[in-house]
């Protein structure tokens, strides 16, 4: 496998002939690269470069576009290049190049994607439940973005280390305790555990507002456990126990795994020492009777990091969090995922973790809402949908479309299907939209089952399948490796372009953050593979060009699939 994808190579080609042509006058940062075309009747891959130059080298951008390109000679990959509009170079590649390439990706397990992380370390703090709260549909967001850039990287070479930093810890446990203490129905917590620890805190935190005594007493319930209080803290343990218990059956069910389930607990021992590293570096001063870290050079508000009453927040703990990763992890980067609201709390850690001179590349990624029509979630409104309700609604629906695509299909097998293309409705729903977008939720939305959807790509994969089973059933004894691949045709071209754009993509959905930038490109793929089915001829095509196109159908396919996958979406063989 080559070092570079096709991007690469042609972006170095095209700064070449730029400084060729231009002798010491391209500055080093100047964007002189190749991107794909949107539009194919301007070519396989465009350079715009000549435009942003026309200032510093004052001339007109097609005497600079033709400078360059009369520089040096055409590279093997490309067939012509031509100057269009006000100075665009437009690249097109060669069908010889485009054989050899797809032949390439083919023999190669990682379809051309390179281990760019070999030998780093990334931290993926993502999901982040709170206990006894069940997971609601706004919790697919960090669970689903989280788990597909978590893929992204691992299969990109790094060395990822998931931890699921759960909300155990704060004043939520005072009430809690209260609630358990007169309100628990044991049947129900043992049938329905986080379902029923949210209905007596809500029936708890109610009575709080009525009646300051119970708030009172809660308070000290609150002191008692941190305090160590041993019958607290083992009540405490089981809110846990039995929120993990509920929390992995719907990560099973998502495909979702962490190697770390770390709450904010457990860095509860660091916080004082903290406070005092802080102090004595002079960073954290009093103010109003609290430590605060002033930020006014990064014009950032104050970081308060220990309250006035001596209690800490959130600030403290992911601070202190962070001296512990990086302690024992020695991480090249943290990747955070949680919702918008977080971004200036994340701005401030950052901050304070640079003037401790922590060395970490730290990322935030931040994410939109997830909303009702009606408005935001809210717990105590009681309007929100759980993430079980949405999944077993998924399933239930998928099961019904299987049922008549598939009717001499095992149930058993039938459920199997259901159950991948009902979640995978589900995650793609999310994860196809731009990450920072704010969703509103529709359950037809959340379980389309056709257009952009993953039942869409799904199928694709599946008809891809089916394709090559007839091959095989035909021609038992061809060995299609034997044939070259051959691009002919102009759909066969046009996909050949697509597939080389895999390794890029990835590349770039990892840089960006954007796991939707894979949805795009999948669904692209099978859009055009889908004309492709429909236009031109497969079994019936001579030998030679028969089996350079089911070649071509298996790396579609292929790509479909780990696409897919590195979105946490199974591809079943049949639907």
């Amino acid at each position: 496998m080559k070092n570079r994808t096709i991007e690469e190579d042609l972006s170095n080609w095209i700064r070449k002939a730029f400084e060729t042509a231009f002798p010491g006058l391209i500055p080093e940062n100047a964007p002189v690269e190749v991107v794909a075309t949107a539009n194919e009747e301007f070519g396989d891959y465009q350079c715009n470069a000549a435009m942003g130059l026309s200032k510093p080298l004052r001339k007109n951008p097609r005497e600079i576009a033709r400078a360059a390109l009369d520089s040096c000679s055409l590279p093997d990959e490309i067939s012509r290049a031509e100057i269009a509009g006000p100075g665009f170079i437009n690249v097109f590649l060669s069908e010889g190049y485009l054989a050899e390439a797809l032949r390439g990706m083919q023999e190669d397990d990682r379809l051309g994607v390179r281990s760019v992380g070999e030998g780093k370390t990334v931290i993926m703090d993502y999901s982040s439940p709170n206990v006894a709260k069940p997971m609601h549909i706004g919790h697919i967001r960090s669970t689903g973005i989280g788990n597909a850039l978590d893929r992204l990287h691992r299969f990109l070479g790094y060395r990822v280390i998931a931890d699921n930093h759960l909300g155990d810890w704060g004043t939520q446990f005072g009430l809690l305790i209260m609630g358990y203490r007169h309100f628990v129905d044991e049947k129900a917590l043992l049938d329905h555990p986080v379902e029923e620890l949210e209905r007596i805190y809500v029936q708890s935190y109610q009575k709080s507002e009525e009646d300051p005594s119970w708030r009172d007493e809660a308070k000290k319930e609150l002191v008692k456990l941190q305090q160590g209080d041993e019958e607290n803290l083992a009540l405490w343990k089981r809110f846990i126990e039995l929120s993990l218990k509920e929390f992995s059956s719907i990560y099973e069910r998502l495909g979702v795994t962490f190697d770390l389930y770390r709450g904010e607990s457990y860095y509860n021992d660091r916080l004082p020492s903290l406070v005092e590293e802080l102090k004595e570096k002079n960073l954290a001063v009093t103010s109003e009777g609290a430590q605060v870290v002033f930020l006014e050079e990064e014009k950032l508000p104050v970081c308060i990091v220990q309250k006035s009453d001596g209690g800490f927040n959130y600030a403290t703990t992911d601070l202190a969090t962070l001296e512990s990763r990086i302690e024992e992890f020695d991480p090249d980067k943290i990747i955070y995922l949680t919702d918008e609201r977080q971004q200036l709390h994340f701005k401030q850690i950052f901050a304070v973790a640079s003037r401790l001179g922590w060395r970490a590349d730290l990322a935030h990624v931040w994410f939109g809402l997830m909303r009702l029509k009606e408005g935001t979630f809210s717990t105590r409104q009681g309007n929100v949908i759980k993430l079980e309700q949405l999944m077993d609604e998924a399933e239930s629906r998928a099961f019904e479309v299987v049922k008549v695509s598939s009717p001499d299909m095992p149930e058993a097998q039938q459920r199997d299907v259901a159950k991948s293309v009902g979640i995978g409705a589900v995650k793609y729903a999310d994860l196809s939209q731009n990450p920072q977008s704010v969703v509103t939720f529709t359950w037809e939305k959340a379980l389309a089952l056709d257009g952009n959807s993953a039942p869409y790509l799904q199928y694709a994969y599946a008809r891809i399948a089916s394709v090559q089973d007839k091959y095989t059933e035909r021609f038992p004894k061809s060995d299609l490796r034997a044939f070259p691949i051959r691009i002919e045709h102009e759909l066969e071209r046009r996909l050949a372009i697509r597939l080389l754009r895999f390794a890029d993509t990835l590349f770039r959905a990892a840089e960006f953050y954007r796991p939707n930038l894979i949805a795009d490109y999948l669904y692209d793929l099978a859009q055009v593979y889908s004309t492709f089915y429909q236009n031109v001829p497969f079994l019936k095509a001579e030998e030679g060009v028969r089996e350079s196109r089911v070649q071509i159908c298996g790396l579609v396919a292929r790509t479909l699939k780990k696409g897919l996958d590195l979105l946490g979406i199974e591809t079943p063989e049949r639907i």
